[in-house]
């Protein structure tokens, strides 16, 4: 039999430059929601037309871990463009929200490899940084800030266990 298809980029693969888009995500009424009732978070400004009109806004926003939330899921794990790569993510740093996101708007995520460095206590594996930027579907950027993974540099056993690489023989 033949090799496994791909379903990532590989370490191999990676540099500094390297971009990417997301597929789209519009947010829905029942993902506003479901996130207050996850969280706990009833602010008004998310779940009260009559508040949220007379905001500045106009009208109710999403809130926005929902959309950092998205972010995240939006990037490599609906992607798969970083399974074969992808053990842990390991943080953000210098997160902005710069704008409202609403029912209806769809959201996308451009992000681009800033980093890429060994990691100092283990030789299989690295630390990749990404420059991330949330934008809606006219490309008004709604949220940014960097987006810290822990990659392997050699192939991940999960990845043949879970079927992602061909049997032996």
């Amino acid at each position: 039999m033949g090799t496994a298809p791909r379903l990532g980029y590989r370490y191999e693969d990676l540099h500094v430059g390297l971009a990417f888009r997301s597929p789209g995500r519009t947010i829905g009424e029942a993902d506003i929601t479901a996130f207050a009732g996850l969280t706990g978070d009833y602010s008004e400004l998310h779940t009260s037309d009559v508040y949220a009109q007379a905001s500045q806004f106009g009208r109710r926003v999403a809130h926005g871990m929902l959309g950092l939330a998205f972010a995240h899921g939006l990037m490599w794990p609906r992607t798969g463009e970083l399974r074969e790569t992808a053990i842990a993510f390991l943080g953000i740093t210098d997160w902005k929200f710069v704008g409202p996101i609403f029912v209806g708007d769809t959201i996308f995520v451009n992000y681009r490899l800033a980093e890429l460095r060994d990691s100092r206590s283990r030789p299989t594996q690295a630390i990749a940084t990404f420059d991330v930027s949330l934008v809606k579907q006219d490309g008004t950027e709604v949220q940014r800030g960097r987006k810290v993974l822990l990659v392997s540099k050699v192939p991940l056993a999960a990845v043949a266990a879970s079927g992602g690489a061909a049997p032996a023989g």
